[in-house]
């Protein structure tokens, strides 16, 4: 078996911080071209590499302050405001002052470092500082001490096992991106194409939320139990990540039937990033909502399908309607009152029923990919420890 020794992470690559050019030099901004994440851009994030955030900067911006041209498959990881968002750099990027990057030196597979920094990730963050949030200082992050196999080709040994479970967890999301896109294109075609009247979609649904003073403190949260609970960080682009929701007590649960999941339901986030969807297909356990999501569920399914919501809530017809309702405020946030005065064309019964037909089979198929990457997530997360202590041995395992 190949040596493994303890070592900080200052000496498996360079620990880089990052900034903000200001934002009231319009130069900074207007028509740049260079890559430069944040957070924000990391929390809606589901793959490993990325290529560029929201905002793009000008080489006057790169210049203005003391961000820094991170090279390719440099591992970004947020270090504030959450600390452990980690994904990989697909091309040059820069960040803002949210992260201690870590720039691989020669003798480290970048992968094994977004595994590794993954896998530490708890450690990191209990090593925090700060009373109004906590922070990664560069000096801690230098000197956090890990353990890595001495044998480059060990560490990518143990990144390609994982890599291939991710690798097929992130094909499944493009085909499910792209059956997405072609179901919005039917829906639009039916929504601009029928003759009917607008209605108001809040006539259509069960909406309930968690009530404010039911919101769980963090010391509620579980480390296992027999009920769940779905947060805005388990809500994600690509759906519900179950490997993220959490655990509560059973008097936690019954207190709120309101917002006890059943199949079919429909997920928004309403606060924070505002418009993330999930689907409940099934259910492995009795499971709730924290705050910011809305429960939402058909109750005329003989008039419009549940497929036909839940794609209309992707489209840029709601999405439009989001911005409209929330733009400019401080703290973005979808009122419900909002949301049931959303108006659309609702197509006829005919047409709802041709709708379904064509759409069925793809969106069956969307949520067959989801089912599977849960599946692959929990598959990995738990090859994750085993791989990354040594425990399991991959040296027979040829690249």
């Amino acid at each position: 078996m190949t040596e493994w020794i303890e070592c900080k992470i200052s000496d498996i690559g360079t620990v880089v911080g990052g900034a903000t050019p200001s934002t009231k030099n319009p130069e900074n901004y207007e028509r740049g071209m260079i890559a430069w994440i944040t957070p924000k851009d990391l929390s809606t994030f589901s793959g490993r590499y990325i290529e560029r955030g929201e905002r793009n900067i000008t080489e006057t911006g790169l210049k203005s302050c003391s961000t820094q041209l991170l090279p390719k498959n440099t591992v970004l990881f947020s270090s504030r405001a959450p600390i452990g968002y980690v994904a990989i750099a697909a091309n040059e990027v820069c960040t803002n002052q949210g992260f201690k990057s870590v720039v691989p030196n020669d003798n480290t597979d970048p992968l094994f470092l977004y595994y590794l920094l993954k896998y530490n990730k708890d450690k990191i963050e209990g090593m925090g500082s700060g009373t109004t949030f906590k922070e990664i200082s560069g000096n801690t992050m230098k000197n956090i001490v890990v353990s890595v196999p001495i044998d480059k080709k060990m560490q990518e040994r143990i990144s390609s096992v994982l890599g291939s479970i991710d690798d097929k967890i992130e094909e499944n999301e493009r085909i499910n991106n792209n059956l997405e896109q072609q179901i919005e294109a039917i829906l639009l075609s039916f929504i601009e194409n029928t003759n009917s009247n607008n209605v108001k979609l809040g006539d259509y649904l069960y909406i309930k939320g968690r009530i404010g003073w039911k919101g769980l403190k963090k010391d509620e949260y579980l480390e296992h139990s027999d009920f769940r609970i779905i947060n805005g960080e388990s809500l994600t682009k690509a759906g519900i990540d179950w490997s993220k929701a959490g655990y509560i007590s059973q008097s936690r649960y019954d207190e709120s039937p309101e917002i006890m999941l059943k199949k079919g339901d429909i997920l928004l986030s309403k606060d924070g990033t505002i418009g993330k969807i999930g689907y409940i297909d099934s259910l492995s356990a009795p499971t709730t909502v924290a705050s910011g999501i809305f429960v939402i569920r058909n109750i005329q399914p003989e008039i419009i399908s549940t497929t036909f919501i839940y794609f209309l809530l992707k489209s840029r017809l709601f999405t439009d309607f989001i911005t409209a309702r929330t733009e400019g405020s401080v703290i973005p946030h979808l009122y419900q009152k909002d949301f049931m005065q959303f108006e659309f064309p609702l197509p006829s019964k005919d047409e709802m029923a041709s709708f379904e037909k064509l759409t069925a089979p793809m969106f069956s198929f969307i949520v067959s990919n989801l089912n599977e990457n849960d599946r692959l997530t929990r598959l990995r997360d738990s090859l994750l420890p085993r791989l990354m202590s040594g425990e399991l041995d991959v040296s027979n395992i040829s690249l």
